[in-house]
This record gives C-alpha cells, structure tokens and sequence, in this order.
C-alpha cells in the first residue's frame, strides 16, 4: 500500500496552444479519489493532450490545473511524479540499451552510500513486473523483448512508482487477451487502493468492462461525462463522433479468383519464429492472420519481404521471386506496413511531404527532386486519405495517431503494389479513424490488390477478411472462412483447444 494520499483533480478552463494552433478551447471537468475513467474521443480530440499536463509534459497556456484543492503548476514530469501522478505513453517511453531494472527505476535510482544498489533495484523490479504478469530476467535488455513485452514493462514502471493517478494510453494495444485480463485484475485492485485511473482507449468493450465513468472530448472540448453503465457501446462510438456512426465494416465483397494467386507462399520458414507456412492470397481478396502476441505471423511477412533471415517458395502472379530486401520486395509490387508506427512506419521528424514520397523518390527526382510535384502527391493524399492536419508544411510528429496511420498507409502504397501487407493497421486509432481505415482497405481490394491484414482485435478481422489465417506457435495451423467466423473459434485454434482438427 502507497504511503501517498489519494488524488483528486480539478482541471479549470484549460487553453492549450502550440503556435497559432488552439487544441484545447477551455476544458473543464474533475476526477475523483479511487474512480476509472475511460477517457474518450477521436484522434486529435486534445485527450493525450490534456493527459500531458496533467502528468507535466506540457503547460497549460491558460486555465488551472487543482490537484487535491490547490493549484499546481507542474515544469516537469517529476513535479507530477512527486503528488503520485504517472503517465503509461502509448508510444513507449524506453532506453533500449538498459536493462528492465534500470528502464524501471531511471531518473529515480536507488543507491547504497555514492554507489546504485542495483540488487535492492533489481529485487523491486522483479516485484512489479510479477504484478502485471511478466516473467522475465529484471537484468534483460529492453532491446531483447517483443513488443508486448515492452508494453509490460512500461505498466510495471508505472507501479514502481507507487502511482496514485494512474494514466494508461491505449495500454492493451499489444497485449493478449490474457495478459488484458490479468491488466484488468491489476487496475481492480488499485482501484480498492483508492488511486485514480485514467484510461484512454478505442476498445469500446474494455472501457464498457473496467471504466466507472466515461469522459468524451471532441475537437478540444470537453462533451460530457456519464456512468459507463448508462451508455451503449453505439452511443460512446456516436458521443465521440458528434454524428450517428453507420456501420462500421463496409460490405464484403465477393471475390472473383483468378488463374493465378497474386502472392503463393510454399514450405517458408524464418528461424526461430515461423516453420513451413504455405498460403496464398488472390487480387481483390483480403486475407486475416490472427494469432496471439509471440505467435509469429510480423516475424513471417519480415522474413517474405526480406528484413529477417528465411527460406521457402515464393511465386507472385504465378513467378517464382526471390526477395532479398523491402527495395527488392517494392519492385515486385510487394509492400508492408509495420506495426510499429513510429519505430518503423515514418520518420516522425520528417515532414509530411518527406515522409509520403520516401518510398517512391525514383518518381519525384528526374533526375533532381522536385518539391512541388512531391507537394502536389501530398495535397491528393490529405484529400483522398482523409488526413486531417491544418497545414502541409509540419512535422508527421504533429500528427494525431489516426492521421500518422492513414499517412503511412498512403506512403506505402505510393509504389502502387499489387500486394500489401497491413500489420495491426489500426492499433491506436480512434472508432472513427478505423472505420475509414476499414474502407480504404475494401477499396484497394475493389482495385485489384491482394491485401493481408495482420491484427490482434479479432472482431476486426472478422468483420473486414474474406478468410482468416490462424498462427500458434511458428505454425500456421488453420484458414479459415469468415463468413461464419466467431471470436471463440479464432481463440479456440489460437491457443490450441479447438474441438475441429486444424486444415493449413
């Protein structure tokens, strides 16, 4: 138990502006001692914003922040830390080259006399990350761990510190349906502890299962708060969107199929990760692979575009190819997404303009650059993708998540594959973002692409593929048609328990 007091906050009139662009016009609105609170709104809505000064990585321009009754004014993260107020990033926070321990316990090490006393350090680290499930060596480095590893990490780092506001950013995103249970098992208990928990997620069903109360923003503003279990999860999609949202998944399309697969993959194996998987994919088709966090399925499309070691056949439109690199891949009309937006999928202190012709330059530089065909590239893709943003000329980092994603997505398929790869394409993205998302992958299937989605969110997959590929441990176990598709047969052949043999 904290020796910390409980928290409670009173944002007043809050003004957040970063040049001549306003994101908060005057928001107002309280938490209590002990109370979850999922924290809603699209992408671009001011919540990560405001979750930002309230933890003490920005200022407010005006307006008051009253912690316990009193004003605070907060230079730095470590000014909130002191009152028990923590921030999980969604993005992670993380020094790869350091231990787990040494992540943990940065910028508030333990020490013996002049010396750290990493064993005391160590020890304690072990505890927290035993309390949000993960089992692993304290003294591992960061760089050594698998995403949803990372994730865990950052929630023990949290807990470390003896939070008592807690404030979680989409902290499920990568987590399997376990580790989520065990999360919520967590938060429940904090909670009876008397700390605060803020949870901003676009998983409607978790924040229906573990919020209290639910907060809407839109555009900067504050819209309403209501008991969680007085709202529908159509009615939190409607809240957010300030519109009634129709249907989320377009359409299923059928697929017409050709003589040839766009993409035939035979007996390819990447070391370590993924054994003798054989699939293939038709122009117009869009084919799920599910599977749980670790089961393999980023490691094999790394290994088909060239970025890991592996073996295997590979035919594209019924050509044997083999691909040594993503350049190599790019020629042959194959492309992928990474899962990791930010790590992987752009430049984030690259312009916008850079960002979208980086894959394409043979295109924009006949042979010197030219900015204002790369400008008018730019122009149709905010147009035809939807990417909101009040200029051209900023940073991929200004961008909300769902616009970074919608302006990855348009990056790579600014080659104009005829394959595409989409690993978790709409991890961190708001009900409104997805759905647009969500029909933009159905309109490059209308247009002759053979698109894979790779996602953890099983309804999604569900909803969006023609079939569905199962991985388990390496192995790509079972396809299946998703027409009468459910979330437990997915699980089922996912984790081994299916009552119906597997048919790869």
């Amino acid at each position: 138990m904290s020796t910390k007091p409980s928290v409670s906050v009173e944002f007043v009139d809050i003004v957040k502006a970063f040049g001549p662009v306003q994101v908060l016009h005057g928001v107002s609105f309280a938490l209590e001692p002990g109370r979850v609170y999922g924290l809603l709104g699209e992408n671009g809505a001011g919540k990560s914003t405001m979750m930002k000064i309230l933890a003490g990585y920005e200022q407010p321009t005006a307006g008051n922040v009253r912690i316990n009754g009193a004003v605070q004014h907060f230079a730095s993260s470590r000014d909130a830390e002191a009152l028990g107020i923590v921030l999980i990033h969604q993005e992670f926070n993380l020094a790869e080259d350091l231990s787990v321990a040494q992540n943990i316990f940065l910028g508030h090490e333990k020490k013996k006399g002049f010396w750290l006393d990493d064993k005391s350090m160590e020890r304690e680290a072990a505890a927290a990350l035993a309390q949000v499930g993960l089992q692993i060596d304290p003294t591992t480095k960061v760089r050594r761990l698998i995403v949803a590893e990372k994730q865990l990490v950052e929630i023990a780092k949290a807990i470390a510190r003896h939070a008592r506001l807690l404030i979680m950013d989409e902290p499920t995103a990568t987590l399997t349906p376990g580790e989520t249970e065990r999360l919520f098992r967590l938060i429940a208990q904090l909670r009876a502890d008397g700390v605060t928990i803020v949870y901003i997620s676009h998983k409607l069903d978790e924040v229906e299962q573990v919020t209290d109360d639910v907060l809407v923003m839109r555009d900067g503003r504050f819209v309403t708060r209501a008991p969680t279990a007085e709202l529908t999860r159509q009615q939190m999609a409607n809240l957010m969107v300030g519109r009634e949202l129709a249907d989320l998944y377009p359409p299923r399309d059928l697929v017409v199929v050709g003589s040839a697969p766009a993409l035939q993959v035979r007996h390819f194996s990447v070391p370590g990760w993924a054994q003798d998987a054989s699939f293939e994919v038709h122009a117009g088709e869009i084919l799920g692979f599910a599977g749980l966090v670790g089961a393999g399925r980023t490691e094999l499309f790394e290994g088909l575009m060239g970025l890991r070691p592996a073996s295997g056949e590979v035919q594209m439109l019924g050509q044997a190819v083999h691909l040594r690199n993503p350049r190599d891949a790019a020629k042959h009309g194959f492309t992928y997404l990474s899962e990791d937006r930010k790590g992987k999928g752009l430049h984030v202190n690259f312009g916008l303009r850079q960002n979208l012709t980086l894959m394409a330059l043979e295109r924009y530089a006949q042979p010197w650059l030219k900015p204002e065909a790369e400008r008018a590239a730019l122009a149709e893709a905010v147009k035809d993708y939807g990417i909101r943003t009040g200029s051209l000329d900023v940073k991929a980092s200004s961008l909300s998540g769902g616009n970074q994603q919608k302006l990855a997505l348009a990056k790579v398929l600014q080659p104009q594959p005829k394959i595409v790869v989409l690993d978790e394409p709409t991890r961190g993205v708001d009900v409104g973002a997805k759905r647009d998302i969500y029909f933009l992958i159905q309109r490059l299937a209308r247009e002759g692409l053979a698109v894979i989605v790779v996602s953890s969110e099983l309804m999604e997959l569900i909803g969006l593929c023609h079939r569905v590929a199962v991985m388990r441990a390496g192995r790509l176990v079972t396809t299946l048609d998703a027409d009468h598709l459910t979330e437990e047969e997915l699980i089922a052949h996912a984790t081994g328990t299916a009552s119906t043999p597997a048919v790869a």
